[in-house]
């Protein structure tokens, strides 16, 4: 796997994704070098020569019905692979007891966890080894909560409560940027993520949550 490129997986769910990214782009490589070795081959092929006369062809039926049935059957096949990770990511939210609210607007990010009033800009910290469950909404724009190591990229729309979740295995921080365009401080709206071992956050919690720290 072309792993190197990427950055660090540390979701639970990432595998699949990669496995899937890994699968389009292969298959995109292999179209493109089909593509452009014939397009070569056409061009050498079909010069211009001394005492060659252009002639007009209608067409081949059988070979454009068939550059119009594999590509769209590759779009079938990609569908129906990537329906496992779709429902696991984006239909069903694992149990768990652990909540963030997040507010996207121009051009912060507003968290805040149930129990606790007060409003954390830009920052998010949870536990690692968590299902986080996260409550996503706008303020004003689309806005999209995107978190490459993560794997995971989920817009804010205004109106909508949107839930995500995610579980990161391995503890850091991690860069949190608003992957819509959504105004003129879009390229400044960022924020990051505090992936924290259990010690760690229970500490943070207490400090920082009024003593209602989540567990």
């Amino acid at each position: 796997m072309l792993d190197w490129w990427l950055p660090e997986n540390v979701s639970t769910y990432g595998q699949e994704i990669d496995w899937l990214f890994h699968l389009i782009y292969y298959i995109t490589g292999a179209t493109f070098v089909l593509v452009f070795v014939t397009m070569l081959a056409f061009i050498v092929m079909y010069r211009d020569r001394p005492g060659r006369r252009a002639r007009y062809t209608h067409g081949n039926t059988p070979l454009e019905i068939a550059w119009t049935i594999v590509p769209a059957l590759i779009l079938v096949i990609l569908t129906f692979l990537s329906v496992p990770a779709w429902s696991k990511i984006k239909m069903h939210v694992p149990p768990t007891d652990f909540d963030v609210n997040v507010t996207a607007k121009q051009f912060n990010w507003q968290v805040g966890y149930p129990g606790s009033d007060k409003v954390f800009l830009d920052e998010m910290h949870v536990p690692v080894n968590k299902v986080v469950r996260v409550h996503l909404r706008s303020q004003d724009v689309i806005h999209s909560f995107f978190v490459p190591q993560f794997r995971m990229k989920q817009d804010a729309v205004p109106g909508r409560e949107i839930v995500q979740w995610f579980e990161v295995m391995k503890p850091g921080k991690y860069e949190w940027p608003c992957a819509e365009l959504c105004g003129f401080g879009h390229s400044g709206m960022r924020g990051w993520i505090y992936v924290h071992t259990p010690e760690e956050y229970a500490q943070w919690a207490a400090e920082n949550l009024e003593g209602k720290g989540k567990k």
